[in-house]
């Protein structure tokens, strides 16, 4: 099942912009996994982000492993990559950490919802309880300088792009997006018509010929009267 499951979501997930998935050889539970930030405003803009994910056997009832392969700093990613966040944490809630069990992995999950969460803590960092300590402090007391950082990090993760991938743009991701829907209001309109050739003709042919009955019929009892 497990098996079943992951190869829907990596189909699914190859028809998105702002992530490229290839698969560790062809291993199905293996993922070598690029994310990409498609917000103009975000400080992550423009970065390659590349990183594994490793599916447990028994998915979706465990969380993956996921683990930044290029150092990214960050208050909530470790300097090995991995990351502190709470999806990623096994089912049920922790007393210790205080997390509730709607915060953290459940079945019900995807890989997508992770992936976007991972993508939501780039900017939205928690330094409460800081996986990067130093990066913690930075941001509070120093901000521009961590934003130096942080874009010296989306340069150096420009080397990880693959060889032939073009790098999705927010403009061409918009044109890509309005193209598409245009297209899909289309084909839902001659979907929805139920106009055929002989309504646009003036109706079946079977009606064509009552109504040519009834004017003869008309007709002929005109000149009856007369």
């Amino acid at each position: 099942m497990a098996e079943r499951i992951l190869m829907n979501e990596f189909k699914a997930l190859t028809q998105e912009p702002w992530v490229n998935i290839e698969l560790k050889n062809d291993d199905i539970f293996n993922w070598t996994v690029g994310l990409i930030v498609l917000n103009p405003e975000s400080l992550f803009y423009g970065g390659y982000f590349k990183a594994a994910m490793k599916f447990p056997s028994n998915y979706p009832y465990s969380p993956p492993e996921f683990r930044f392969l290029r150092p990214l700093y960050h208050p909530n990613i470790y300097k090995d990559g991995k990351l502190c966040i709470s999806i990623l944490h096994t089912p049920g809630e922790d007393e210790m950490s205080g997390e509730l069990a709607s915060e953290r992995w459940s079945p019900a999950q995807r890989v997508e919802s992770v992936l976007i969460s991972i993508l939501s803590l780039l900017d939205d960092a928690e330094v409460s309880s800081p996986a990067n300590v130093d990066a913690g402090v930075l941001l509070r007391n120093n901000p521009e300088q961590y934003k130096e950082i942080v874009r010296k990090c989306v340069e150096e993760s420009k080397a990880d792009i693959p060889e032939g991938f073009e790098m999705p743009t927010h403009e061409s991701t918009m044109k890509a997006a309005a193209a598409k829907q245009v297209k899909d209001d289309d084909s839902d309109f001659w979907a929805e018509s139920d106009v055929d050739d002989d309504d646009m003709f003036g109706g079946s042919g079977s009606d064509q010929e009552e109504l040519d009955s009834d004017v003869f019929d008309q007709g002929d009892s005109s000149g009856d009267d007369e």
